[in-house]
């Protein structure tokens, strides 16, 4: 690390990071302490075993540097996440520069999303009667499956809401199965909707995170809005994407908003 901010009176800090291969929050793994230093070295190596790489598409691994404090609890220096299905395992070595963000609090949770966009088939040259029927046109089909959600909320029985919308209009709603007593569901949970061609660029998806309550109202825990106009940078990033690589699953986390 380097450059980082210092926490002790003599203008240095004692960091050291704690390691942890999200959703799993019981193995955590740490290094050791570096004295009196903002540009800490720690060629320290970790294993997390039994994860083949169809199974650390849905992990994010979190690194959390600390200062250690000996009297006092450590303080939090800053945390990364590094969601593991945007690095290329092939590479020989992966090796790049992470910044830094400040411990958030009260956050809602991220969601792992895939969007894909099927366009239709494509004209067949070689029977030129075949006709379009007016009016009509073709519809292309977007595939949206929200696989693990992860990180600490409050609420316990999560689940899916999915709304269609062009425009300002709410076209059509669905939703997964409730996911009872956990924090961190996987809910495997792909929709289709149809959509046409020229209606592509208004169309957008608001997907939000409800906690199924057995007696009182459902209560929304998190939103994300999918679209050429989405609710942050990577939502738009997203959704750019899935148009410009048509076949072919886009895989992307995303920070939830609150309502």
């Amino acid at each position: 690390a380097k450059e980082l901010p210092a926490k002790d009176l003599s203008g240095t800090s004692d960091p050291y990071v704690r390691v942890t291969l999200l959703p799993d929050k019981k193995h955590k793994l740490e290094t050791k302490i570096k004295r009196r230093t903002l540009h800490p070295k720690w060629h320290e190596t970790f294993y997390f075993e039994g994860f083949p790489i169809q199974k650390l598409q849905s992990r994010v691994l979190h690194l959390h540097v600390f200062d250690y404090d000996r009297f006092s609890r450590d303080d939090s220096i800053g945390e990364v996440h590094i969601p593991l299905c945007q690095v290329d395992f092939s590479e020989k070595n992966n090796t790049f520069w992470k910044a830094l963000h400040p411990l958030e609090k009260n956050k809602c949770g991220e969601i792992l999303t895939s969007l894909m966009y099927q366009p239709p088939p494509p004209t067949d040259t070689h029977r030129h009667q075949v006709q379009e029927p007016k009016g009509q046109g073709y519809q292309r089909k977007i595939w949206y499956d929200i696989i693990p959600f992860t990180h600490n909320i409050t609420l316990h029985d999560p689940y899916v809401k999915v709304w269609l919308y062009f425009g300002e209009k709410r076209i059509e709603k669905k939703k997964s199965e409730v996911q009872f007593c956990t924090l961190n569901p996987e809910f495997h949970f792909s929709v289709m909707f149809d959509v046409p061609w020229e209606r592509i660029r208004e169309c957008q998806l608001n997907v939000t995170i409800m906690d199924h309550d057995k007696v009182g109202r459902n209560e929304a825990i998190g939103k994300i809005m999918l679209g050429k106009a989405g609710s942050g940078t990577s939502e738009t990033k997203h959704w750019s994407d899935m148009i410009t690589k048509p076949r072919q699953t886009v895989v992307m986390w995303h920070r939830l908003k609150p309502e």
